[in-house]
């Protein structure tokens, strides 16, 4: 192949992949901002390392496909919940009936958001107004979108448990995913905790679509962005190297993992997210410690999650995907985001406070 047709074939791949990528997030913030476009994902891609741009959108794609939740995809989850025997028993409609459905979350929209679906369906199989749902003998159903860190849904249910739960009550945290670290500290410490302390009779189980393995002991198995060696690039080393009270560990490299196609794949997502949140981060005056470049954690490199939903996107996910912009040409938001995120307090800073740190 000479060396013109080799250009041609290159430029083919790349348009098909901006296509493949501005499908997959097709419904991102629907109704919202416009819909992503090849030439918005171009814009976006183009600010990597120009020799990986290729390598970065063919692992991008195929991770994006796997990790973007869509609504259909929670429609879906509640229609084989509703009915799910190891939840409701032998008669579904009674059970949802009965539940409690909390309206407690202290900071965001998700729960409101998720509660709504989840009626929608509950109207939809069985006739049931959730505003008429509850009863003393009743679940408590606690719903929101994803679960990171765990220290949102843990302050929600903190108070409530202190306060408010009844001496004896089961609760049933209904979730899009769950990330395996953010689930541990929250059912384990937390909650464990807060139970003991209020000396209530309260059990807590989970529900979920996804699983997300990013619990230290596993990082060789992780699903998630965690760098098997930092790039030779001096402010990418300095900035790993000025983070000492939790410095990062490295990941042995080879491990089976839920999103990546392979361990090389997986290895030029990691370099090229780090190298660019480093390249924002040092954009910015005197950033805040959690502000990591691979999305808002108090250790290593940052919290590195993949999984963005047709809401919003988590700014525990790197800073590449959602900081910045659109119309910034210099200053700390002078980087085009795919994902452009909105927060609590408005819905274009991107500053906010970490959606569940």
């Amino acid at each position: 192949m000479n060396e013109a047709a080799g250009g041609d074939s290159k430029m083919t791949e790349r348009n098909d992949l901006l296509a493949s990528i501005a499908h997959s997030i097709r419904t991102y913030r629907e109704g919202e901002i416009p819909p992503p476009t090849p030439a918005h994902v171009d814009r976006w891609a183009s600010q990597f390392s120009p020799d990986q741009q290729l390598p970065f959108l063919r692992e991008f794609d195929h991770v994006i496909r796997h990790s973007f939740v869509e609504s259909s995809d929670v429609v879906t989850f509640f229609d084989e919940l509703l009915p799910h025997t190891n939840l409701v028993g032998s008669n579904p409609a009674a059970y949802w009936a009965a539940s409690n459905f909390l309206r407690i979350q202290q900071d965001g929209q998700s729960q409101k958001h998720m509660t709504a679906l989840l009626g929608e369906r509950l109207k939809a199989q069985f006739n049931l107004d959730i505003a008429k749902c509850g009863s003393a003998n009743g679940d408590f159903i606690y719903l929101d979108d994803v679960l990171f860190s765990g220290n949102r849904i843990a302050s929600d249910l903190e108070k409530w448990i202190a306060n408010d739960a009844p001496k004896k009550a089961v609760v049933q945290i209904i979730l899009i995913a769950f990330h395996t670290g953010g689930q541990y500290y929250l059912s384990s410490k937390r909650l464990k905790k807060a139970i003991a302390d209020s000396k209530k009779d309260i059990t807590v189980n989970f529900w979920r679509i996804l699983e997300v393995q990013n619990q230290a002991y596993w990082k060789y198995t992780s699903d998630v962005l965690w760098p098997s060696s930092i790039p030779a690039i001096p402010e990418v080393q300095a900035y790993v190297a000025s983070e000492q009270r939790y410095p990062h560990q490295l990941r042995q490299p080879g491990g089976k993992t839920m999103f990546f196609s392979s361990e090389e794949g997986r290895q030029v997502l990691e370099q090229e997210f780090l190298i660019a949140g480093v390249k924002i981060r040092g954009k910015i005056a005197n950033p805040k410690s959690v502000l990591r470049p691979l999305g808002f954690s108090m250790f290593g490199v940052g919290f590195g999650s993949l999984i963005a939903t047709y809401r919003n996107c988590p700014n525990n996910c790197p800073l590449a995907l959602w900081w910045g912009d659109p119309d910034a040409k210099t200053g700390p938001f002078s980087w085009y985001p795919l994902l452009p995120r909105k927060t609590y307090a408005s819905a274009e800073n991107v500053f906010g406070k970490p959606d569940d740190f």
